[in-house]
């Protein structure tokens, strides 16, 4: 989990009017689409590559949307309009969403696509990592990536976008120019505080990752999930801080019967996320 076979280097690229991503670069990248008739699907989130039958995402993409018939997941692509030879489609099984999801706050907005069949891995599908090294400093490269918007009121990107994002305590983002105390400890404010980096409309679902040269692997540590704008001034975006879900993630996945059951690597990882993580800021 959580290698890039294709890693290429960041130049301060952003979703919010940025370059593209490499192609393969986040292998862990999903699209969510909601069929539209004539056999014709739109994209309306990103999502995670969990397991091989399993994508997490945010609670609201599902918002008035929560017939799993009406989606589909797509694996191993770049550009939305080029589905090729590394592209995997899959129909949903499930759509599960956290049953103390708030609409009106965001809080608990995570929810998790059940793949009717299993995805085969490649260079091009990987499923991200989920133990998270316990602390991260100001060195550490976090990203975020989708087929979001590139501009507030702009139009959504057919390639795959990446940015490197900065971690921001929360402290600042809740000042009172800023959310004024909307961010909690379940959230994770990342972006940058001057504007110009963020993620957008069409972004939501997708991953917070960051790099631990350690084990040369990246984590999700988020999942986005909100912002004021897209790329304003004092308004980062909002993640989902994974952590202190880990223990439903599971859960759900080891529950249901229909999925095939998550790695040990992977239930490995769980298990000591929930046991030791403590993320500093």
């Amino acid at each position: 989990c959580g290698q890039r076979p294709l890693f290429g280097s960041i130049s301060g690229s952003r979703i919010v009017g940025g370059q593209d991503a490499l192609v393969g670069a986040w292998p862990w990248a999903v699209s969510l689409q909601v069929y539209q008739g004539c056999a014709s699907f739109t994209h309306i989130c990103g999502g995670v590559l969990l397991s091989n039958n399993s994508v997490l995402t945010a609670g609201h993409c599902v918002t008035g949307r929560k017939d799993p018939n009406k989606w589909r997941a797509v694996l191993g692509i770049h550009n939305l309009w080029k589905h090729g030879q590394h592209t995997a489609k899959r129909r949903i099984r499930s759509i599960i969403v956290h049953p103390e999801f708030k609409t009106e706050t965001f809080e608990n907005d995570i929810a998790l696509f059940q793949l009717y069949s299993a995805v085969r891995y490649s260079d091009y599908i990987q499923p991200v990592c989920l133990h998270l090294h316990p602390y991260i400093d100001n060195e550490t490269e976090c990203f975020v990536s989708g087929w979001g918007r590139t501009a507030e009121k702009g139009k959504v990107s057919a390639v795959l976008k990446e940015a490197q994002v900065d971690i921001i305590p929360s402290s600042v983002c809740n000042a009172s120019d800023a959310y004024a105390g909307l961010i909690n400890e379940k959230m994770i404010c990342a972006g940058s505080m001057s504007g110009g980096i963020d993620t957008c409309q069409g972004d939501s679902g997708g991953p917070l990752v960051c790099y631990h040269r350690g084990t040369n692997k990246y984590y999700l540590i988020g999942i986005s999930s909100f912002g004021f704008g897209c790329g304003r001034p004092k308004f980062p975006g909002i993640y989902v801080r994974l952590s202190p879900y880990v223990g439903w993630i599971h859960s759900e996945l080891m529950g249901n019967k229909a999925v095939t059951p998550i790695s040990t690597a992977l239930t490995t990882a769980l298990t000591a996320m929930a046991v030791v993580l403590v993320w500093t800021f």
